[in-house]
């Protein structure tokens, strides 16, 4: 067993989105080899509904999938497909743009704390232009794996015998939820050529063999290679987010929400959006 060490540390920097959104931006509109199929990891919420409840309204998306899950508060949503509900507390929205989607997102005043998270997943070239399609995953579907005292919620990707309910994803990507008991160690194995991104959401650890650092909330590891990932949680005990794919390695052109391979292909889409043909399905 090769386990990996710690590569780069990522920490969160806060922007300003949406309609005047402050969140945490974990990694984005950055080295996007780094974190290859991986695009942008948000964090959003506060204790001060006035810090989220402007929301994110319509807005367009082509060329990605992403990933929206709720771990306190609600989010309302809408799209073109025709899609409309809530996201609550245990909940995952699971959309893929494909060819072109736009849809709004507007968190609701939340007593207490409102958390999210948004990770947008890249798509290859030869699915950019894919159907798009959305899927509402709730918090009693995703199955919970016990493992070494340590509890696994498999949200897309296979686990200790079970398969998450994010199913026929295009670029395969692994989306754990791991939580560690105080001074407990788990070992988990990963896929040798899969980029592996392991980010601390409460309590404090280490995620690799060595302990060569103990990580906070809102600090992300992108893992160096190896077969499996050791993580041991502190006094405090830890939960972190596993997302691990298979880099692309393809050309990006990239701006704001619309992700395509090249810059031709990035003006056809905003000109789209323009002339009101940016709807293909």
């Amino acid at each position: 067993m090769s386990y990996r060490t710690i590569g780069t540390v990522l920490k969160g920097q806060t922007v300003m989105e949406g309609a005047g959104v402050r969140l945490q931006r974990i990694f984005g509109f950055g080295d996007t080899a780094l974190t290859d199929p991986f695009l942008l990891l948000d964090h959003f919420g506060s204790n001060d509904s006035a810090d989220y409840v402007a929301g994110f309204p319509w807005h367009p998306h082509r060329g990605i999938e992403t990933v929206t899950y709720m771990l306190e508060g609600v989010v309302e949503h809408a799209d073109s497909m025709g899609n409309r509900g809530t996201i609550g507390a245990g909940q995952v929205q699971w959309m893929t743009a494909g060819s072109g989607v736009i849809h709004q997102e507007m968190p609701q005043p939340t007593p207490g704390t409102m958390r999210g998270y948004q990770l947008w997943v890249n798509l290859p070239a030869a699915s950019k232009m894919t159907v798009p399609r959305y899927r509402d995953i709730h918090a009693e579907d995703i199955p919970v794996i016990q493992r070494d005292g340590a509890e696994v919620r498999v949200i897309c990707g296979s686990f200790g015998g079970a398969s998450g309910p994010a199913r026929d994803i295009i670029a395969q990507p692994w989306y754990f939820d791991v939580r560690i008991p105080p001074g407990r160690s788990i070992a988990l194995d990963v896929r040798v050529e899969d980029t592996v991104l392991c980010f601390v959401v409460e309590g404090h650890g280490c995620l690799d063999e060595n302990k060569t650092r103990l990580f906070a909330p809102d600090e992300l590891a992108v893992m160096a290679r190896g077969n499996a990932v050791l993580y041991t949680a502190a006094d405090d005990g830890m939960r972190f987010l596993l997302m691990a794919g298979k880099p692309l390695r393809e050309p990006i052109a990239w701006r704001g929400p619309i992700v395509m391979n090249t810059d031709d292909e990035l003006h056809t889409a905003f000109e789209e959006l323009r002339a009101g043909t940016f709807i293909k399905h």
